[in-house]
């Protein structure tokens, strides 16, 4: 039997997941990742093994997380009858001020995660119905939990806390950043192709469907562009991003708007979304002739840039600008846009590097080294599995 890690992110609607075989050293060897996706509407597998074998194929009895943990043991048991998963391990949006890195899952755990659930109303819960689900379907096989706070916890005081009462930084009303799985990843993979960029002061944009940036000195982050959710910094896909915190109170006195009425604003009608009135989708505006859709991406750059600087003034400095996440990686036109006219802060790009989509694509001259690197946060959640078992 080989020994396997299993990496698991719940959403919503969805359930990704990532196949490791543990190899010399316990060393995680990727052989299939995919993820169940449409749960409670038509859901549907789609996989890819490391030899490029796929499936997609409709899942007519799978609505639950415990019935899409079910439909991936389906899979192992037909394509993989000689696995043993020794570890499981969890993406985890909200870890608080507890955790700072991974941990092995109890029942106590547990009610300490539950506890967070203000903090991330719309992730927490199903981060937790995912644990639940492996752990009823691999009851003997150890859990980690790895949480997307963790990263974050390195912050400088100022760069943890708002302006408010004392009582409630006390409370956990604070920054916390997130995409922290996507940064440990980047982190590290500098410190193995770029060890003197590991050591200086980096700015990471990961743009995804969410997005946000975060400074790292030495390794360790410094500052982030989200802070007490994952509404903050940039505007993303559907969610607002920076907003004044008196529109919030604008909507509840003058529009009579609920709690609720304004989260499902803020969360899932807004960013690209609202500001174009067409879609959340970057490929789908960049291809679009409307105004509305330029107006968008302009906004959406223009935060970048923004941040890009507020970034570099937690650093005092920057060395290099690493882009990642599906728009960070495969967005041409946005890498390019974000870097032009940046040349006062020493980031010049080159723009053939940039169209052939290959790691570095500052110039030569260029001070600040811009780089594309794709981000791996199952590999990430595998590799704490596995040490989880040694």
């Amino acid at each position: 039997m080989a020994d396997h890690v299993l990496a698991l992110n719940a959403g919503s609607s969805s359930l990704k997941f990532g196949l490791y075989e543990l190899v010399e050293g316990n060393r995680p060897s990727m052989r299939w990742h995919g993820q169940i996706e449409r749960l409670g509407d038509a859901p549907r597998l789609l996989a890819e093994s490391a030899g490029g074998r796929s499936i997609n194929q409709a899942l007519t009895d799978t609505q639950s997380h415990d019935e899409a943990i079910q439909a991936f043991l389906d899979m192992t048991r037909e394509y993989l009858p000689d696995i043993q998963i020794r570890a499981i391990g969890h993406r985890v949006v909200h870890g608080g001020t507890v955790y700072s890195e991974p941990v092995r899952i109890d029942d106590k755990v547990l009610d300490t995660l539950a506890g967070f659930i203000p903090f991330a109303p719309l992730h927490q819960p199903f981060s937790l119905a995912g644990i639940r689900a492996a752990s009823a379907a691999f009851p003997d096989t150890v859990q980690v939990a790895c949480f997307d706070t963790a990263f974050h916890r390195t912050h400088p005081w100022v760069n943890d806390t708002f302006a408010l009462p004392q009582s409630y930084y006390d409370k956990g009303v604070r920054r916390y950043g997130f995409h922290g799985l996507s940064y440990d990843y980047i982190t590290q993979k500098l410190k193995e192709i770029a060890p003197s960029l590991y050591d200086g002061r980096v700015v990471i944009a990961h743009l995804g469907n969410g997005a946000s940036m975060c400074a790292v000195s030495g390794g360790r982050a410094v500052a982030s562009t989200m802070g007490f959710s994952a509404l903050d910094g940039l505007p993303m896909g559907t969610r607002s991003g920076q907003l004044d915190p008196g529109v919030v109170l604008y909507m509840m006195q003058q529009e009579g708007m609920s709690a609720d009425e304004i989260a499902d604003m803020l969360y899932r009608n807004s960013g690209l979304l609202g500001l174009s009135g067409m879609s959340s989708d970057m490929r789908t505006l960049l291809a679009a002739e409307t105004p509305e859709a330029r107006k968008a991406i302009d906004y959406y750059v223009f935060r970048i840039r923004r941040e890009l600087g507020a970034m570099s003034a937690a650093l005092e400095g920057l060395d290099a600008l690493v882009f990642t996440g599906g728009i960070g990686e495969n967005a041409v036109q946005i890498r390019q846009r974000v870097c032009d006219g940046m040349r006062w802060i020493g980031i010049e790009m080159d723009p053939n590097r940039n169209a052939d989509n290959g790691t570095v694509l500052s110039t030569d001259f260029s001070r600040v080294r811009i780089l594309a690197i794709p981000t791996n946060e199952e590999m990430v959640i595998a590799r704490a599995a596995a040490r989880m078992v040694q």
